[in-house]
């Protein structure tokens, strides 16, 4: 085991599948030269040399466009974005050619192509650079997409990832890429699709995913002082989303809150929240909640972020509600 941080892993895991399969290669603005523009690709460049590790002009549709035709003709691409938030003018890349032409070909081209950069929010830096778009893509058929929480999940699923013969979202966080953890050093990889139980409880399921399960998790443990048993679920995976797990907590703790970094209309906890009241409905003994962002853009002001985003106490207060505390 080494101590390693979130930016490190996902060099690593990148690194390593580059070492395996020479049809791997990766694309983005500053990836190269610059080792990242979060270092995420640091000593890359020296490694593997500048026809697989790829700087490329401001044109996330150019380059997202690239990757996937050369994913059509036998490539395996990771395309980096520098943030989600520009990944919007790569959207019809994304959207119409990435997640179709599988299914429009009858299954002659596979497109294994990994998109990967930070998504949410992280600090002080306006509404159109702090946006979480898990669900915009998890929409759209044809799509995976993954958000992990840790490094060594980060590791595992990237690796997983870049093995997959489908177009996949993998989406981080800024304000991970310093995060530390205790990594193998031998290879491991871990499978999408298979939400993870961060901490085991009784007395309510705490739904969510990203570098928001920190949040979580913090409640869950400040909680087990009061006597408040809280499990605590890290979906991993959005789309495919792991119902199964997710029904036999609840059928366990009979209550549910889900805990996500976006805005409330059209999101992943209003897909669990249908799901779970058909699948599960008799086994509720109070109403699911979920905390999400204000229905608003993104403010700058420090201390409105701070009413904007979900807090430790808008959860504790969420759980005890359920627990009619």
């Amino acid at each position: 085991m080494k101590e390693k941080t979130f930016r490190e892993v996902i060099a690593d895991a990148m690194s390593e599948e580059m070492r395996r399969d020479n049809t791997i290669y990766l694309i983005g603005e500053e990836v190269a030269k610059y080792n990242g523009a979060y270092k995420a690709s640091k000593g890359m460049l020296k490694e593997f040399g500048p026809n697989r590790i790829i700087d490329t002009p401001i044109s996330e549709l150019g380059f997202a466009g690239i990757g996937i035709g050369s994913a059509m003709n036998g490539c395996r691409p990771i395309v980096e974005f520098m943030t989600f938030n520009f990944s919007l003018v790569a959207m019809d890349q994304i959207i119409n050619n990435a997640a179709k032409i599988r299914y429009m070909s009858g299954g002659q081209w596979n497109i294994p192509i990994v998109f990967r950069g930070p998504t949410g929010a992280s600090g002080q830096l306006g509404a159109t650079h702090s946006q979480s778009f898990e669900s915009w893509y998890a929409s759209c058929p044809g799509l995976k997409v993954i958000i992990p929480c840790n490094p060594y999940d980060a590791k595992g699923l990237l690796k997983s990832a870049i093995r997959d013969n489908n177009p996949i979202i993998f989406m981080e966080s800024e304000q991970m890429y310093g995060d530390k953890m205790m990594i193998p050093e031998e290879e491991y990889t871990l499978p999408i699709g298979k939400a993870d139980i961060k901490k085991e409880g009784k007395d309510i399921s705490v739904v969510s995913f990203g570098k928001i399960i920190k949040t979580a998790l913090n409640v869950a443990y400040k909680l087990d002082k009061e006597n408040i048993s809280v499990e605590v679920i890290d979906l991993r995976t959005i789309r495919p989303l792991d119902f199964k797990s997710i029904i036999i907590s609840v059928k366990k703790t009979n209550r549910l809150v889900i805990l996500e970094e976006s805005w409330p209309f059209s999101s992943i906890s209003s897909e669990i929240s249908f799901f779970i009241q058909k699948n599960a409905f008799d086994y509720l003994d109070s109403p699911i909640d979920r905390i999400n962002l204000l229905d608003t853009p993104a403010p700058y002001s420090s201390n409105l972020i701070n009413i904007w985003y979900p807090s430790e106490e808008k959860l504790i207060k969420s759980i005890k509600k359920s627990l009619y505390i």
